[in-house]
C-alpha cells in the first residue's frame, strides 16, 4: 500500500491589520496639540528674556495722584446769585458810597474783612495763583473736587484758613446742579445727616462751612435744624453765603448756638473790572460802618487781577481776617 504524502497545511496569508481612522485622528490632534504647546513655550522663553525690562508698577501714592489729575469731572456752576437782594445788616444805599473812600481816623483800629474764595477744588492752578497775593485769606473747598486735598495742603501751607462749601440744594434744581455730595430738600433725615458727614469727612481740619448755592435747602427750617445740630457736635461755625432773602440759617444758629457769620457782598457776579473794584469798595464801607464784613468771591483770573491790584488800598483800611474770627457765637 502505498504510503501517503504528508498534506502540508495552507498558511493563510495574514490579514493586514488597518489602523482605525479614529485613532488615527487621535494621534494627529496629539501631535498638533503637543507641537503648539512647544511653540507657545518657547514663544513665552523668547519674549521674557528678549523683550525690554518692564518699568516697576508705581506704588499706590503714585497711583492715587495719576487718578486724581485724571479725575477732573465737569466743573460745577458757580454760585447762583439771588434775583432779590437780600437786605444787609445795615442797609447802605448805592448812592452813599463815595468815589473815594475816605481813610479812617488815625489811633482807630481798622475793621476787620473776611475775604472767602469759594468754589476752589477743580483749579489747581488759580488755587495757587490766590495763596501767592501773600495775604488773609479764607479757601472754601467743595467736598468731592478733584484737586480739594491738594489746595487744602496748599492753604495750610501758607497759613491760611480753609473751610467747606456745602453744596445744597438751589430753587433750580435739578436744572442746575451744585456738583457731587449736595444736600437735597427730598432727603431723609438720616440721609441728609450721612451725606453731610460723608462731606465732612473730605476735609478733615476745618474749622467752618457756608452753603454753595441753596437757595431752596436753606429755607427750609427742619432741615437746617439737623445740619446745625451736626456742626454743634463738631464743633464749627457756619457763614451763610445768602443766595436767598428767605434764609433760615440766623434763627437755626441761634437755636442751636451755633457761632454764625453772613455773606456782606458778593464781589465778583459781574465778571466786569470796574463792577468788581466797586463792590470792594462797598465792602470796605461796610466794614467801615459796622466793625468788620465779609465778602465772597471767586477763582477768576479777572477777580485775582483786580484784588492783587486793590490790595495796597484795602490793606491800608481794613485788617483782612480768617473767617473764624468774623462769626460770633449765640447767647
Amino acid at each position: 500500500m502505498a504510503k501517503r504524502k504528508p498534506t502540508r497545511k495552507k498558511r493563510r496569508p495574514k490579514k493586514s491589520r488597518k489602523k482605525s481612522p479614529v485613532k488615527n485622528s487621535f494621534f494627529k490632534a496629539l501631535a498638533g496639540i503637543t507641537l503648539l504647546g512647544v511653540l507657545v513655550v518657547a514663544a513665552g522663553f523668547l519674549i521674557y528674556h528678549l523683550a525690554p525690562p518692564r518699568s516697576p508698577s508705581p506704588p499706590p501714592a503714585a497711583k492715587a495722584a495719576k487718578n486724581e489729575t485724571r479725575a477732573l469731572k465737569k466743573k460745577p456752576a458757580f454760585e447762583i446769585y439771588p434775583r432779590e437782594k437780600p437786605a444787609p445788616r445795615q442797609p447802605l444805599a448805592r448812592k452813599d458810597i463815595p468815589a473815594s473812600i475816605p481813610k479812617p481816623a488815625p489811633r482807630k483800629a481798622l475793621p476787620s474783612v473776611a475775604l472767602i474764595i469759594d468754589d476752589l477744588g477743580y483749579d489747581k492752578k488759580i488755587a495757587q495763583k490766590f495763596a501767592q497775593l501773600d495775604v488773609t485769606l479764607t479757601f472754601s473747598i467743595l467736598p468731592h473736587s478733584p484737586f480739594q486735598k491738594k489746595i487744602a495742603r496748599l492753604a495750610q501751607s501758607r497759613g491760611l484758613e480753609i473751610m467747606i462749601h456745602m453744596p445744597m440744594e438751589p430753587v433750580e434744581y435739578p436744572q442746575v446742579n451744585p456738583g457731587p455730595g449736595t444736600l437735597l430738600t427730598s432727603m431723609s433725615a438720616d440721609e441728609l445727616i450721612n451725606q453731610l458727614d460723608q462731606n465732612l469727612d473730605t476735609l478733615p481740619g476745618v474749622k467752618g462751612i457756608n452753603n454753595h448755592m441753596g437757595s431752596r435747602l436753606t429755607s427750609e427750617s427742619t432741615q437746617m435744624y439737623q445740619i446745625f445740630s451736626i456742626l454743634k457736635k463738631r464743633g464749627l461755625f457756619f457763614i451763610d453765603s445768602r443766595t436767598t432773602a428767605e434764609s433760615l440759617c440766623e434763627p437755626s444758629a441761634r437755636l442751636l448756638q451755633v457761632p454764625f457769620a453772613q455773606r456782606d457782598v458778593f464781589i465778583d457776579h459781574h465778571l466786569k473790572p470796574d463792577f468788581i473794584r466797586n463792590q470792594i469798595k462797598e465792602l470796605i464801607r461796610i466794614a467801615t460802618k459796622n466793625g468788620e464784613a465779609v465778602g465772597i468771591m471767586h477763582p477768576h483770573l479777572t477777580t485775582l487781577r483786580i484784588l492783587q491790584e486793590m490790595l495796597p488800598d484795602l490793606k491800608d483800611r481794613v485788617r483782612l481776617v480768617p473767617a473764624s474770627k468774623i462769626v460770633r457765637p449765640f447767647g
